[in-house]
């Protein structure tokens, strides 16, 4: 499990995602969740960038680093894995009671 305070930390920053066309798209963190036994991060564009839209949500494992300004994020390989991921996502903004209701469809992360 991840450090709360870690947590915390990039809860408030935004991130710079390099996806596999070498597209940067800054992101806010929305989320950092559990979810059996890995951490995972959702984050939402700050604008649209290329064929990128600003309301994709992008959900990737977080990799917790003894390194505060290091982030590792890898990509959810497995269609299971994300289903179960993108529920719990969901799940989550529920219990808050946000309204996401333009976010339809996650978008599978495209690292």
């Amino acid at each position: 499990m991840s450090d709360k305070n870690e947590m915390q930390d990039f809860e408030e920053r935004t991130v710079t995602l390099t996806l596999d066309n070498d597209l940067e798209v800054k992101c806010e963190v929305i989320d950092i969740f559990d979810v059996e036994d890995k951490t995972y991060m959702a984050l939402i564009p700050v604008e649209a960038v290329g064929d990128i839209e600003d309301d994709e949500i992008f959900i990737y494992r977080y990799i917790p680093s003894d390194d505060e300004d290091e982030l590792k994020l890898e990509n959810i390989e497995s269609d299971e894995e994300y289903e179960a991921v993108a529920d719990a996502f969901e799940a989550l903004l529920d219990e808050l009671d946000t309204d996401f209701d333009d976010f339809e469809d996650l978008d599978e992360d495209e690292e």
